[in-house]
């Protein structure tokens, strides 16, 4: 899906760098000239990047316990 409209920039492209290592919303306005426009796209740039850094983390193994009867 489109993000900027104004630079033609996808959802997978800012995944795609967040995956290269861009760490913040200025990384991205230089990679990719996210919200450099009007601007209207900066918190969803901004949403997906997070979210793309999050996902990227190492989660620990959840343990089953089952309940007592």
């Amino acid at each position: 899906m489109y993000v900027c409209v104004c630079n033609a920039i996808t959802d997978k492209q800012i995944r795609k760098a967040a995956d290269s290592g861009v760490q913040d919303l200025w990384g991205l306005q230089r990679e990719l000239g996210v919200a450099s426009g009007c601007g209207s796209c900066k918190e969803a740039a901004f949403e997906i990047l997070r979210e793309s850094r999050h996902s990227s983390r190492v989660f620990e193994p959840v343990v089953y316990q089952p309940a007592l009867a």
